[in-house]
């Protein structure tokens, strides 16, 4: 039988390098459910009076996006169970939060154990449940989605984390939200649930996250920038570095997910969501020595064709042009990012690689063959 537990918090103590945007403690990211901008008192700090407390289920939620979506949600008055496999601990104290605010936010969050895959679980307990609104931010397939709309009939909302990840390649830019899914994307999957969520009796939103970034992160994007500039070694990117891209901050693709909740305008649509500007891979590499205070890094071009190197991945980006728009997301929702990619790589850089944390080790083996290559004059 499912049980709901409440999290008792830790209190571990931070010592965090000063960031603008260094603080969790609400002033920063406030979230809505009428929708309005009132005046505020810092940076892009979204002040709405919430209508109703809503019983919210986050399948997954413990690593970094469902981490501060899961705190603007409890901050707005709302129920919010964590659906996880109990396997990473629930809820972990942030920099820059307070002890109070983290033992308040703890004390508040609730915790369903289980396996998506077990679907007959996963029908009973949330029918038993009876959850209004559902975030899905770790759901992969279709499959993974049937279950939980047959066990909730009278959910009001489906909120799904997709992927601009699905959109077919195109030498037409950018990525509008109309334009064609490529069927033998990776992402096949999230397009496949986004048809599911379109055929079903459902009121449904989905996002679309182009590369995300922030604190926390679990995919190396700045990171892996980061552990080359504190090395001090020259950047590998691949072909002429032109190549144009686009970055969006984890704090602003949540406040996103609260902006769509109980929206009318939000209902049964997409949206892409990232970061205001494009940026080249040469121009990345530069933001990122700027946002950690490093020099200017020198930058080594190469053509990935004329190497082997297996299944290690030698760029955390797509060898393309890859880049969306978001003006349906800023004239439907009011939505808008409030980091630039500078500040936003100053925030996440102070705030977790440069007090000494990050989610991978660094490794230079493929760096190492792309230079030894480019250094040896060749015959």
């Amino acid at each position: 039988m499912a049980s709901l537990v409440a999290i008792q918090p830790k209190q571990p103590s931070f010592s965090v390098l000063p960031s603008s945007h260094s603080d969790f403690n609400g002033a920063r990211l406030i979230s809505s459910f009428q929708y309005k901008r009132k005046p505020c008192l810092s940076k892009g700090a979204l002040q709405v009076t919430a209508s109703s407390e809503k019983k919210i289920l986050i399948m997954g939620g413990t690593r970094f996006i469902g981490v501060f979506l899961s705190r603007l949600l409890v901050k707005e008055g709302h129920q919010v169970t964590l659906f996880t496999r109990g396997k990473a601990p629930i809820s972990q104290q942030l920099p820059g939060e307070s002890d109070q605010d983290y033992a308040d936010f703890s004390s508040k969050l609730l915790h369903l154990k289980g396996d998506r895959m077990d679907f007959d679980f996963v029908k009973s307990s949330l029918s038993a449940e009876g959850y209004d609104v559902v975030y899905d931010i770790n759901g992969r397939e279709a499959t993974e989605v049937e279950p939980i709309l047959d066990a909730l009939p009278n959910l009001e909302q489906y909120i799904y984390c997709s992927s601009a990840g699905v959109y077919l390649k195109t030498d037409y830019l950018p990525h509008f939200e109309v334009d064609a899914g490529d069927p033998k994307s990776r992402h096949k999957g999230k397009l496949e649930t986004e048809s599911l969520l379109v055929s079903r009796d459902v009121n449904w939103t989905s996002l679309r996250p182009v590369y995300i970034y922030g604190p926390l992160n679990y995919n190396p994007v700045e990171e892996w920038f980061f552990h080359r500039l504190k090395a001090g070694r020259p950047i590998p990117i691949p072909n002429s570095g032109m190549q144009i891209t686009q970055l969006g901050h984890v704090k602003d693709l949540a406040k996103a997910f609260v902006q769509v909740l109980g929206n009318e305008k939000a209902s049964k649509q997409v949206f892409n969501i990232s970061g205001e500007k494009y940026v080249t891979f040469d121009g990345l590499a530069k933001a990122c020595a700027k946002a950690g205070g490093f020099p200017e890094p020198e930058l080594v071009h190469y053509n990935p064709k004329e190497f082997d190197f297996g299944k290690k991945k030698a760029f955390p980006f797509r060898d393309q042009h890859f880049f969306t728009s978001i003006e349906k997301s800023k004239a439907l929702l009011g939505w808008k990012p409030d980091f630039d990619l500078v500040e936003g790589l100053t925030d996440s850089y102070n705030l977790d690689f440069g007090r000494g944390t990050f989610r991978k080790a660094a490794d230079f083996s493929t760096d190492d063959m792309i230079l030894e290559k480019k250094l040896v004059p060749q015959s």
